[in-house]
């Protein structure tokens, strides 16, 4: 690779294993043999653990990276309670910077070949009262990954966040559908609905496999060309 690659990883929703396809994406990066770094830019709900607050996706992006950048570049805003990013910042006083944002970014950028930065929640998310996660990938300047979250009502969700994502003027670099419902129907059909209408690759189906890791579904995924 004779540049870094960076992707601004968004999702249909909250709870929809966006963080379980950062990773997996970060184990299919280091399966070809690039060094690569995931990073949570803001997150809300932590714990003090090891003399740190440590919030757990944060933590899996961690594991999964080729190595430890330090949270301070792969987590700049970690906030304690689990609430909206932006309720929780100001409970705690905390103006969230994009430019401090943007720093660890690029130090990221240079240490590796490949960047993973997973946004919080949907893709307009508030962090303040004039900034949201759409405004994070903007100034970023990244292509997006979409992660659908596969369960009933997820067509439509995918759809209007495609829009969002193009009424932003980012590129949308592929999609991912994660089976997060199991029991849910007509999957295939659904699928092939999304495929129809979404202008990007489908880039892998997360399949539901009860106590599987990232690791173990890397190779049902593949990074944008």
């Amino acid at each position: 690779m004779t540049e870094p690659r960076a992707w601004f990883l968004a999702g249909t929703d909250t709870e929809i294993g966006k963080t379980f396809v950062a990773c997996a994406l970060l184990h299919a990066a280091r399966r070809d043999g690039h060094r690569a770094l995931g990073m949570k830019p803001v997150a809300a709900g932590a714990e003090w653990i090891a003399g740190e607050w440590l919030n757990e996706d944060a933590a899996q992006l961690r594991a999964a990276s080729s190595f430890d950048p330090g949270l301070d570049q792969l987590n700049p805003y970690c906030l304690k309670t689990p609430v909206a990013p932006h309720i929780a910042a100001a409970e705690e006083g905390i103006d969230i910077d994009p430019a401090r944002i943007r720093a660890a970014f690029e130090s990221l950028r240079a240490q590796a070949d490949v960047v993973i930065v997973e946004g919080i929640g949907g893709f307009r998310v508030p962090l303040g009262d004039r900034y949201d996660t759409a405004d994070m990938a903007r100034e970023l300047g990244l292509p997006v990954i979409l992660v659908v979250g596969m369960r009933l009502g997820c067509i439509n969700h995918a759809l209007l966040t495609v829009e969002a994502i193009a009424a932003r003027g980012l590129t949308l670099a592929g999609w991912i559908a994660n089976r997060i419902d199991p029991a849910m129907l007509r999957v295939d059909e659904n699928l092939e609905a999304l495929r129809r209408r979404i202008p990007a690759p489908l880039l892998g189906v997360v399949p539901h496999v009860a106590g599987a890791g990232p690791a173990q579904v890397a190779a049902a995924l593949r990074l944008p060309a």
